[in-house]
């Protein structure tokens, strides 16, 4: 029998309830937070199922609601992923240039009968000082952290978070070829990594730790500055956090840098180092 349409949106809501419940009482190792305005969900949730949860076997439960990070959530899991900047927008977006449909179709004219009322389309911070609590604790505790690409942009909006992640978003030009360069190639996270070029957004950000953490950095080779902050940037850094562990990596706005064979094997080698595992 075919059925009808109503029975398929009652399956997909009990689907979705299933998937819900399974949620709460996961057995995933990792929890993901990720995907922004401007970093579509998918194409992060489609990278690191490959290269973290398919092809080192550490499962992850992905989330792109802000409000899912919190101490209970945390207390499920021993790795917490975030890849995402520090804001949401409650009242919509100025216009639509982050949506790549309209912008790839050439921008057509947009309309809209009956107009959309007008709103005050501005970002708001969303991380709270009980998450950035919750996060500290979490790493202090024994739990490891990886941090990637934008998510300097939060340690802008939290004491504690930046606390963990040692640094604050400082920017960054147009996406643009780089070299990712490594500086300490005997820390675990290196280990078998060379020099590699990507086209990315190449981050820069205020550092606060010890720079003998810093493993890996930026550079445009091309001479090409960013503003005062020059052509360099660091681009990687772990250490010891409490009982816990944290690594950030910069690169990471478009899938192909994702999988970029030597950013798998940063992306693999942190992972085993957060997780206390051998090579």
């Amino acid at each position: 029998m075919t059925p009808s349409r109503r029975s398929f949106i009652t399956a997909l809501a009990g689907g979705a309830l299933v998937s819900r419940a399974g949620f709460s009482a996961s057995t995933a190792v990792a929890f993901a937070l990720i995907g922004d305005r401007y970093h579509n969900s998918d194409y992060i949730r489609t990278g690191l199922n490959r290269t973290i949860a398919k092809e080192l076997g550490v499962s992850i439960d992905f989330c792109d609601e802000t409000r899912m990070l919190t101490a209970e959530t945390l207390s499920r899991y021993k790795l917490l992923v975030i890849l995402r900047d520090g804001m949401i927008w409650p009242d919509g977006y100025p216009d639509e240039s982050t949506n790549a449909g309209w912008v790839a179709t050439g921008r057509p004219k947009l309309i809209s009968d009956p107009p959309v009322p007008a709103a005050q389309a501005k970002p708001q911070f969303w991380m709270k000082p009980e998450q950035g609590k919750a996060v500290r604790q979490f790493v202090e505790n024994g739990g490891a952290a990886l941090f990637l690409h934008n998510v300097t942009h939060v340690g802008l909006t939290d004491p504690d978070f930046r606390h963990v992640l040692g640094a604050s978003y400082a920017g960054h030009p147009p996406i643009r070829t780089f070299k990712v360069r490594v500086k300490n190639p005997n820390h675990p996270i290196t280990k078998g990594v060379r020099d590699f070029i990507v086209t990315d957004e190449q981050h820069y950000m205020e550092y606060d730790k010890d720079p003998k953490h810093i493993f890996l950095e930026t550079v445009n080779e091309d001479g090409l500055a960013f503003g005062k902050l020059g052509t360099t940037a660091p681009a990687g850094w772990a250490y010891d956090y409490g009982k816990g562990r944290l690594c950030y990596l910069s690169p990471g706005h478009l899938l192909t840098v994702l999988w970029n064979p030597e950013y798998v094997k940063l992306q693999q080698n942190a992972v085993r180092w957060l997780m206390r595992q051998s090579s």
